[in-house]
């Protein structure tokens, strides 16, 4: 090989990679660039939490999955609280980039007496059954969700199963005694 071939071999390579942000990077960016769609950020045992009002969950989520490559809803959950707590519920959102590999949590809190949040089946479509099993078991409600209705317990069973305040031995006809 001549130099002036090795010149143009070597001049064509793709350049170096910028190395990916990490997940407490993005979320940087993401309060620099919209300090309304960010309440909190949290950083614990190597993860990375961001606190979303309500109203921006939608925006975040398409806002990540489209510029930071968050291309998979790993898990939707809902968690009480208990009644002593206020905002009392919390809907995790625990999102995957299959590209790059990294992770991050956002989470949504919810006042008792108000315990709507806008439905992101149209950013993930797995989001369906997370959401209609949050909705059954801890007692969100997933606003413009196509088919919101129980998937595990019962279409007559009364209650959230895991809502802090719930019996142990359930509620009759359920009742274990």
């Amino acid at each position: 090989m001549t130099e002036s071939n090795q010149q143009e071999v070597t001049s064509t390579q793709p350049p170096q990679p910028k190395q990916d942000p990490t997940a407490s990077q993005i979320a940087a960016a993401l309060q620099s660039d919209h300090a309304d769609w960010i309440s909190e950020v949290i950083e614990a045992l190597g993860e990375t939490t961001v606190i979303v009002p309500r109203e921006h969950i939608v925006a975040v989520c398409e806002f990540l999955k489209s510029g930071y490559g968050f291309d998979f809803l790993a898990d939707l959950c809902g968690f009480d609280r208990g009644p002593e707590e206020e905002p009392r519920f919390e809907v995790n959102y625990h999102l995957f980039s299959t590209k790059r590999h990294y992770r991050l949590r956002l989470k949504v809190l919810l006042a008792e007496d108000d315990v709507h949040v806008a439905t992101v089946t149209g950013v993930w479509r797995t989001a369906n059954w997370h959401e209609r099993e949050t909705y059954d078991l801890v007692g969100v409600i997933f606003d413009g969700h196509p088919d919101l209705r129980r998937i595990l317990l019962p279409d007559d069973w009364q209650g959230h199963a895991l809502r802090k305040d719930f019996p142990l031995r359930g509620y009759e006809p359920y009742s274990l005694e």
